[in-house]
């Protein structure tokens, strides 16, 4: 048996001829970011490694989260932020090791090829008390 999913153009047209279906990511603290899904962690175990094309829309963002295997990502158009003040414009691949804490965002919008190890961890962060009191 032989099951294969084909991508064209990734470096060009293919993230817009309608060969992607994307999907809305659904996470907590996750803003403005579509996917499809390469495979997940449903097909490779509650811990197992998981991908996908990502679209970061303009203004989007993740949370800030720990790694718990390695990640890596290739910025296939556009450009992505790194919490540190690092920038990853198209052509970038980056692997992030495990137990790497960061936080990113897209002001202008990218899309991604993102392959995980093993999945994330939400990092809370609180919020400072004189603004939660301010708040009241």
């Amino acid at each position: 048996m032989r099951d294969v999913k084909v991508y064209h153009s990734l470096f060009g047209e293919g993230l817009r001829n309608g060969q992607i279906k994307w999907a809305e990511y659904v996470q907590p603290g996750r803003n403005a970011v579509d996917v499809e899904w390469l495979y997940t962690q449903d097909e490779t175990g509650p811990t197992g490694a998981e991908a996908y094309i990502a679209h970061f829309k303009p203004g989007s963002h993740g949370d800030l989260h720990e790694h718990l295997g390695y990640e890596v990502l290739l910025i296939l158009e556009g450009e992505l932020h790194n919490d540190n003040g690092d920038r990853y414009p198209a052509g970038t691949l980056f692997v992030e090791k495990p137990e790497s804490v960061h936080q990113v965002s897209s002001p202008s919008g990218c899309f991604a090829l993102v392959i995980r190890e093993k999945g994330t961890r939400r990092i809370e962060v609180p919020e400072p008390a004189g603004r939660a009191a301010a708040s009241r």
